[in-house]
């Protein structure tokens, strides 16, 4: 099969699902409403519930939620063959991803930009939000350390990539100044600058390679990146929103989508053919990258491509305060879903274009390769032209480096640059991963103050200083302690069942909200799709405990695995018996806006 084609077919199945598909559930089922006040009016501070042009908000959000997931899920599943992968991104993408993405925006939106735990405390009920509010804040805590590990093994010993991701801090806060202080709203003045700096310090780089003091200045080892992540996280956390975050994520948006687009085009000018087959023999088990059947680990493989729960973070925590109009949920929510759903399929091309052989030579541990009975193609020639050793790195990051190389290097007027492309994709996939980690360290002290002020209620108070230092510290130190002495091997794989587990959760306290607003009728496209997922991660979470941790006397992975299920059926049991309630409900009552429920809730 031809590149050009899945390229053309992604294209034109997202554009249907948005014009249709995704304008009927956002207007229709959630019933947007443009004229009532989002929590960016209503309670407007400065720091953290600021009204933003949805532009902008479009790029905070997609570089957000746009980390790991899109890049590395299906560069592993390509293990089973480029059908499955593509399969689930397109389908799921659209019908469940976006969707997810939509429901859970909306929800916080009308809970004052509330947390996922506070939207169940407020739509099933105390213990339910309780119990939700642990999970949540355990799931993300695993999630940053999986995120920022995959920035650690991308950046170490880096000079080049290093300095253009440091880079990106200083331009942010230089258009975080212009555009709040200097010339208040102008977007389009602080895009040009963003983009001509950032454009300056890519082509930086391999000046600063060759230079030996900046060279040294920026070559880290793993130890000190491991370290600095974190204190980046804390800043961002910290500073007001308009400063750092925000213009970092717009700014890096830029280079996300831009990089993406260039793929494409070289994918239309190269036409390369997809040499991994539609299927292998993995796909019932025993592969060297991923232990499992295809079904149901590419569902737990590919997170962010198709759906995620990550996502639901992002959704109710930094996004739902600056969005400044409810009818921008179908532009930002539905939108920058289906733009990530095509950053994955984007990947899985990246990895399929390979020779099969030398795929599974970089992916696979050297054991496992030889068992394979395979002989490498390319790789040599490769790892000469990259100048590093490339067989044996498993964790999808190098060898989607090595498959945007060679397409980018294909073209014409670009031969002999096959190592300044697959540096550049090393950096472009670690500014890629961090823009989730700063954002998500934000959303883990919003859901720590939360828990804190019930205790403390102080810690409540969105601009009390001491308390928003605190849980910025405690929260940092959390997942920054996981990620110097972790290994991504070992909760990579804790974070994917636990992802798509809280995903399904989000798709269901949504369902818990349709039911409510007196629009059952519509409640089966989260409901569907949100039992589905229950069903699929629990069985994947079974074997992983029963297959994977406790053959290998991995008791502390299969111990925390296991709670997480324990606490997500919790969620999940509330929400049904909440359903169940709901719908006895005999006659819908006006809410303080004059809209029919069934129950009246607290905002």
């Amino acid at each position: 099969m031809n590149a050009l084609t899945l390229v053309f077919a992604a294209l034109c199945i997202f554009a249907i699902g948005y014009r249709f598909y995704g304008i009927f559930f956002v207007r229709t089922v959630l019933g947007v409403k443009p004229e009532r006040a989002t929590p960016a009016v209503k309670m407007a501070d400065g720091v953290d519930y600021v009204k933003t042009n949805k532009f902008v908000l479009f790029g905070h959000h997609f570089a957000a939620i746009a980390a790991a997931g899109p890049l590395l899920g299906p560069v592993l599943a390509a293990q089973f063959g480029y059908m499955p992968g593509a399969l689930w991104i397109l389908i799921g993408c659209v019908l469940a991803g976006a969707v997810h993405d939509s429901v859970v925006l909306f929800a916080s939106v009308r809970h004052k930009g509330q947390s996922l735990a506070y939207i169940a405390t407020q739509e099933i009920g105390k213990l339910t939000g309780s119990v939700a509010s642990v999970a949540v804040l355990f799931i993300l805590i695993l999630t940053l350390a999986g995120l920022s590990l995959a920035v650690v093994n991308a950046m170490f010993s880096s000079p080049w990539g290093t300095f253009t991701v440091f880079a990106t801090i200083p331009i942010a806060l230089l258009m975080g100044v212009y555009l709040h202080v200097w010339r208040d709203g102008d977007v389009a003045g602080a895009s040009i600058i963003g983009v001509v700096l950032l454009v300056l310090a890519i082509l930086a780089g391999p000046h600063v390679v060759a230079n030996p003091t900046l060279s040294a200045w920026f070559t880290l080892s793993r130890n000190n990146i491991a370290l600095t992540i974190p204190v980046y996280g804390f800043v961002a956390s910290v500073l007001p929103v308009w400063l750092l975050l925000c213009p970092r994520d717009y700014l890096s948006t830029y280079l996300k989508i831009g990089t993406i687009a260039m793929l494409a085009i070289g994918i239309f000018w190269v036409r390369p053919d997809l040499l991994m087959p539609a299927t292998t023999q993995f796909i019932n088990g025993g592969g060297p990258i991923i232990p499992g059947p295809v079904f149901p680990f590419l569902l737990i493989t590919i997170a962010c491509g198709a759906l995620s729960g990550f996502h639901a973070i992002i959704g109710s925590g930094t996004t739902p305060k600056m969005i400044s109009s409810e009818d921008d949920i179908l532009f930002v929510g539905y939108g920058a879903m289906l733009t990530e759903g095509f950053v994955a399929i984007m990947a899985l091309i990246a990895a399929c274009v390979m020779v099969p052989a030398d795929y599974f030579a970089i992916n696979a541990a050297p054991a496992a390769f030889e068992k394979l009975g395979m002989a490498v193609v390319n790789l040599p020639d490769l790892s000469a032209a990259v100048g590093e050793k490339l067989q044996g790195r498993p964790g999808g990051a190098v060898s989607l480096a090595v498959g945007m190389a060679q397409i980018f290097s294909a073209i014409p007027f670009m031969k002999g640059l096959m190592g300044y492309w697959y540096h550049f994709a090393i950096m472009f996939e670690a500014v890629f991963i961090l823009t989730a980690v700063d954002t998500g360290t934000r959303v883990g002290r919003f859901f720590l103050q939360e828990m804190i002020g019930h205790v403390i209620p102080r810690f409540a108070e969105k601009r009390w200083w001491p308390g928003i230092i605190i849980t910025s510290a405690i929260f940092t130190l959390s997942w920054g302690y996981l990620v110097y002495t972790g290994d991504i091997s070992t909760i990579w794989p804790l974070f994917g069942m636990s992802n798509q587990l809280l995903a399904a959760v989000g798709l269901i306290i949504g369902t818990t909200l349709i039911i409510r607003m007196n629009k059952a009728r519509y409640a089966w496209m989260t409901a569907v799709p949100g039992l589905a997922m229950v069903c699929v991660t629990m069985w994947a979470g079974y074997l992983q405990i029963f297959n994977n941790y406790l053959p290998k006397n991995l008791y502390l992975l299969a111990t925390l695995a296991a709670c997480v299920m324990a606490l997500m059926a919790v969620v999940i049991v509330g929400s049904i018996r909440r359903w169940m309630h709901l719908l006895s409900v005999a006659k819908p009552q006006p809410d303080a806006y004059g809209e029919p429920v069934l129950e009246v809730v607290p905002e």
